[in-house]
């Protein structure tokens, strides 16, 4: 019996063996804006499939992992529901097609797994006759064991475009996993006929009018999910049986102190951690962080889900985070990504879990509280609105409220909150926008075939002579321009564009801006004087001075990527850039702020190397040396074979397109000057350099030396002439805060003499004017105190309107409640709290409108008493 990380190698090798490239796994988080996931082993080789892309190999081979979650209810309760999963499979670009494909893959299932033919049935689609032949002549299959099927076996990208019929390799687990039913076969929802591997034959291209018509170049497409081909071999009922689920279900027992394989509902919760544990540790370990959209949602959603089933085994202590161990364990020398992000993903799940433990608490209240209205009412019933959104507004699991409701004699539906939860996957659906695939402008097509791309020299040389080759009026001082060849960069990576001058002796322009496509420098030029025509040679010049700065900032971005990942940690990923003359911006994975001195430090770290003068190595490799190297790739940016390496010493290498200082030394002094959140679990950081730099250092040494003759003091004792400062004003804030509080004291002594009476109750309705809630509280206790029985309703307007009301004991029981009066009178100031019925307190927008809401309060007390 081989293990799963055998069945993986098993299946690698035999590709390779069949002159397929191996490819590592793709991240989960997919370069392709269509997708929030990598959901199927094809992911990404979809640019070669869609023929955007020339690939390198015509023939592949990956383990891919993936994440699914459009069936996430059904993980655990099924031997085979997973979120995430390992795909294999095998690809052909154009190469190889229905007879390898098939033939190999018989190969590989009856003589590498060695499982029995007797048990393994093929499905082809219906008018595939040529996969049916394949099949039983070259693979031998016999006729009776290859089943038809409709539509389920033709596969296709969308109305038109990309198809073709698919085939299936089934293994009949046995009469006793059936259903019993005369027509159980291929195809069956029981659990006897178990498809393992699904080949993808893409021949056809589907036009408008639903006519199919051949593609010029065919290609193949395979998936077979590890663990399931793995619970087949190892011949066990469920994927979490298999050796790369159980060691981790049996892990989560231990954690939660419970057994496994003795109560049903127990196995459940088991099998849900496990596999959602694999999910949590591998999207953070790609760079996904816990969020409310997007993929942090997914990620969100999953983590929180454990955490609850770890709560509905009575285990109420975080240990998600301990658990990520065993995973990295089991799976880091096949993904040694989640070795390198050990600490990182125990870091983020740990927070994770901190902030749903809050989460619960507040689902808690809101429910407790909706079942004690219910009460009130007299209802026995909670509405489906409400289940829906504690769990969806909240985050609070549906089973925790049904919990909380059967302990109070509450019924809860579930089909009608799934009714709601699947309302709201239909919204989603229906507003959902198809995006489709970017269509390169027919003009830049067309140019692309007659003239290749533009020649880019503007590395060596911001100087040189190019031929007009198209010109296209933008407006009547602005052109379009196309050069044979360029010395100006096109924004490109985050680095803006160069800017300059082109000229000959009859017309000169200035260049605004260069954009770039396919490999075609588009020049945005303004016109200075004269005309330009098409074959016109003009000398093309850069500014150099802007390029300068430019390339001073973005050397310094490496240098800040290599020291956030020495102070912060190695999980630190680029997440976008921008750089320009005057600064350099760098957004970056992060789930914190930066500590300042965390910024000292990496300030320092990029200093340090700035003043090594190294010499900035740039050089062109191939792509897996490169990696081989440790080079890293930036955010965004897409790479063919012979990729560009910036290497600084041994502190940074990356793969690059931008232009660079020679050494170090010419960057100059590096100063930070902001860092900041801009999204959940992405920070980012604003720098200068050069010169920027010392006029940003210079002018704060003139704002000290200005705040120093202000104060009086010398520089070097600002610091301590404002903790002086600062002590002396909260001593005066103190003090004129016991002198209010006096004040107000005298000021209750007044009214108290003569009370507002309203049918027989002592009534005291004040306005005040910046008065704080502590010595409103203070006069309220006192009027209580004096009177004995009283309502009490109190005002201030400090800019924005503040009340209070208090009532003692004896006026609430005939019905008069402070939280019910406070409540309607800070209505009137725009504005809205509660409180006890003894005491309660609110604010309002409208300071301006106290007044208007204590008279108010009058008429309202004069209608309840």
């Amino acid at each position: 019996m081989f293990t799963g990380n055998e069945i993986r190698k098993k299946f690698l090798d035999f590709f390779e063996q069949k002159m397929h490239k191996k490819y590592e796994s793709a991240s989960l988080v997919p370069d392709d804006p269509t997708m929030l996931l990598t959901i199927a082993g094809m992911v990404p080789f979809k640019p070669f499939f869609m023929g955007k892309q020339v690939p390198t190999y015509k023939r592949a081979t990956s383990c891919q992992k993936c994440i699914r979650t459009n069936d996430l209810e059904n993980v655990g309760r099924t031997a085979r529901h997973q979120t995430f999963f390992e795909m294999l499979g095998n690809f052909s670009f154009g190469d190889y097609f229905k007879e390898e494909a098939i033939v190999w893959a018989w190969e590989f299932i009856t003589e590498e797994l060695k499982l029995s033919k007797d048990k393994l049935w093929i499905s082809v689609y219906k008018d595939d006759e040529e996969s049916i032949k394949i099949w039983n002549e070259k693979a031998g299959v016999s006729l009776d064991r290859i089943v038809k099927m409709d539509e389920d076996n033709f596969w296709s990208a969308g109305p038109t475009g990309s198809c073709g019929p698919s085939s299936e390799i089934y293994v009949d687990l046995g009469e006793d996993k059936g259903c019993d039913s005369p027509t159980c076969g291929v195809g069956c929802d029981c659990d006897r006929y178990i498809e393992i591997w699904n080949l993808v034959f893409t021949e056809y291209n589907r036009l408008e009018d639903g006519t199919l018509e051949p593609l010029p170049k065919k290609n193949i497409d395979t998936g077979m999910g590890l663990e399931r081909i793995t619970s087949v071999i190892q011949n066990v009922s469920s994927n979490f049986d298999t050796d790369l689920l159980k060691p981790l279900v049996e892990e989560v027992a231990k954690a939660t102190g419970v057994k496994y394989n003795e109560k049903e509902n127990i196995d459940f919760s088991l099998r849900v951690i496990a596999d959602h544990i694999r999910a949590v540790t591998f999207l953070i370990g790609d760079g996904v962080l816990p969020s409310n959209d997007g993929r942090g949602y997914v990620l969100r959603r999953i983590l929180r889900r454990a955490a609850r089933h770890g709560r509905l085994l009575g285990y109420k202590k975080s240990f998600l985070y301990e658990l990520s161990d065993k995973v990295i364990d089991m799976m880091g020398e096949f993904y040694p990504e989640i070795v390198k992000n050990s600490d990182h993903i125990k870091k983020v799940i740990s927070i994770e879990e901190e902030k749903f433990e809050a989460t619960l608490d507040q689902g808690i209240i809101l429910t407790n509280n909706e079942i004690k209205k219910l009460k009130l009412e007299k209802k026995d019933k909670m509405n489906s609105e409400i289940v829906f959104k504690l769990y969806d507004t909240y985050g609070f699991p549906f089973e925790l409220t049904e919990e909380i409701c059967q302990e109070n004699n509450i019924k809860i539906v579930y089909d009608e909150f799934k009714e709601k939860m699947e309302e709201q996957k239909n919204r989603a659906r229906n507003s959902r926008e198809v995006i489709k695939e970017k269509i390169e402008d027919s003009f830049i097509e067309e140019f692309y075939k007659e003239n290749g791309k533009t020649e880019f020299l503007g590395y060596e040389n911001l100087k040189l002579e190019g031929k007009v080759l198209h010109k296209k009026d933008i407006d009547t001082e602005t052109y379009e321009v196309i050069f044979d060849k360029t010395p100006f960069y096109a924004e490109s990576g985050g680095q803006i564009a160069d800017s300059g001058i082109i000229k000959n002796r009859t017309f000169k322009g200035k260049v605004l801006n260069v954009q770039k496509r396919k490999d075609i420098f588009i020049h945005i030029v303004k016109i200075i004087e004269g005309n330009l025509k098409i074959g016109d040679n003009l000398t093309l010049n850069v500014d150099k001075e802007k390029r300068e700065a430019v390339t001073k900032n973005h050397t310094a971005t490496h240098l800040l990527q290599a020291a956030l990942q020495e102070v912060i940690g190695k999980h630190v990923h680029q997440a976008g850039s921008y750089v320009n003359r005057e600064r350099l911006r760098f957004d970056f994975s992060h789930y914190e702020s930066i500590k300042k001195e965390e910024i000292e430090e990496i300030e320092r770290i990029v200093n340090r190397e700035i003043l090594k003068n190294h010499k900035v190595d740039i050089s062109l490799k191939n792509i897996d040396e490169a990696k081989k190297m440790g080079a890293m790739a930036l955010f965004g940016d897409k790479y063919g074979d012979v990729v560009r390496v910036v290497k600084i010493s041994d502190f940074s290498i990356e793969l690059c397109g931008g232009t660079h200082v020679n050494s170090t030394g010419e960057i100059g002094l590096f100063k930070i000057v902001t860092e900041t959140g801009i999204a959940a679990g992405t920070r980012r950081i604003e720098a200068i350099t050069g010169l920027n730099s010392l006029e940003y250092l210079t002018k704060l040494e003139d704002r000290t030396e200005d705040l120093a003759e202000i104060l009086k003091v010398d520089k070097d004792k600002l610091e301590e002439k404002a903790n002086k400062l600062l002590d002396e004003n909260r001593e005066l804030k103190k003090n004129i805060s016991e002198l209010n509080s006096k004040l107000a004291s005298i000021e209750a002594d007044k009214f108290l003499e003569n009370p507002e009476m309203i049918n027989g109750i002592n009534v005291i309705i004040k306005a005040f004017k910046g008065q704080n809630p502590q010595n409103l509280r203070k006069m309220a206790d006192k009027a209580k105190d004096k009177l004995k029985s009283c309502v009490v309703v109190f005002g201030t307007n400090n800019g924005k309107a503040i009340f209070l009301v208090s009532v003692t004991k004896d006026l609430i029981e005939k019905g008069i409640k402070a939280g019910d009066i406070v409540r309607e009178v800070a209505k009137i100031a725009e504005g809205n709290g509660g409180g006890r019925p003894d005491f309660a307190q609110a604010g309002g927008k409208a300071g301006n409108k106290v007044q208007e809401a204590l008279n108010f309060a009058k008429k309202l007390l004069e209608e309840k008493l």
